[in-house]
């Protein structure tokens, strides 16, 4: 079985960055990715809240955080890791491929979008109902589509969908956007959007592909039907620590429950990124947070390595 200092779960942002720093510590590193390497912001078509870059796509950006730690020589595996073990000389973590030890383990699980949770939602993936609009937005180039969600990623979808599509229904639960101002001013000047409030979803309509929405607003209670090709869900997300609850704390919204530190409750992990309880989830929050666990983990590993010797 194959032993490493420390091994990073997650691939996007925190746990690239927190890679990188652990590297240049001159720690041995295996990061373990089970999707696709960049996590969410890897889907954001233009980031301009991230230093020294006027704007680039996310995907651009973590392709050279990629190729950054590549050439410092992280390990790095498309393997999805789905135990975590304490042992007496750390840690032996289960992928569905291989087991792995370690000393010191760093979470970076990111996290998954939210299902709006109503009938058919499952059944429809791919036939009309999408959670990105980059991955299946060109399926519906001159065509009616609806973005349901109110913040960030949904107002950045619609933006990018209303470049090819023919009209972008924007459906928003509240009476207002939670977007930056920023982008929210480029999507009210676009023609052929429209912003619709407090409308709740309550049912997909069509048979074996989507024809359309059906919302009850909340104020009023009148249904409001909108016909569209493809529905795509931004509602927020859900951490992937589902794996680990036996080993580290989450609250109840499933976050692992850690401070400024990165430090869990399992002492020799640490956690990065969106995953973890926090105020701000923004791609330099992020980054801070790979560094600090990164900073962290090798302590402890040091920590540990001295302790042996003096055991010795």
């Amino acid at each position: 079985m194959e032993k490493f200092d420390i091994i990073i779960i997650g691939a996007g942002p925190a746990g690239m960055t927190a890679a990188l720093n652990c590297l240049r510590a001159g720690k041995t590193v295996l990061v373990l990715e089970s999707e696709s390497f960049g996590g969410q912001i890897s889907f954001s078509p233009r980031v301009e809240n991230f230093p020294t870059y006027q704007q680039v796509s996310g995907s651009d950006l973590m392709d050279k955080l990629y190729e950054q730690i590549s050439e410092w020589g992280a390990r790095i595996e498309l393997e999805r890791a789905e135990k975590i073990e304490k042992t007496d000389n750390g840690f032996c973590v289960t992928t569905d491929y291989a087991q792995y030890k370690c000393i010191s383990v760093i979470l970076a699980t990111g996290v998954k979008p939210r299902h709006i949770g109503i009938p058919r939602e499952e059944e429809l993936i791919g036939s009309g109902v999408s959670y990105c609009a980059l991955c299946d937005g060109a399926f519906y180039a001159d065509e009616e589509v609806a973005v349901i969600g109110d913040a960030n990623t949904a107002i950045q979808y619609a933006i990018v969908l209303s470049g090819y599509c023919k009209h972008v229904h924007v459906c928003a639960l509240f009476d207002k956007l939670f977007a930056d101002k920023a982008i929210t001013d480029v999507l009210l000047a676009r023609n052929n959007v429209s912003v619709n409030y407090r409308l709740a979803l309550k049912e997909f309509l069509g048979k074996d592909e989507l024809s359309g929405l059906r919302f009850e607003n909340t104020v009023t209670e009148e249904q409001v039907t909108i016909d569209c090709k493809c529905a795509f869900i931004c509602i927020g997300q859900i951490p992937n620590n589902k794996a680990f609850e036996d080993l580290v704390q989450l609250d109840p919204a499933g976050y692992i429950v850690s401070d400024e530190s990165c430090k869990t409750s399992c002492d020799g992990i640490f956690v990065a990124g969106d995953c973890r309880t926090k105020h701000i989830r923004q791609l330099v929050t992020a980054a801070s947070d790979g560094s600090i666990a990164a900073f962290n983990a090798c302590k402890y590993v040091d920590e540990v390595n001295a302790h042996k010797c003096v055991m010795y």
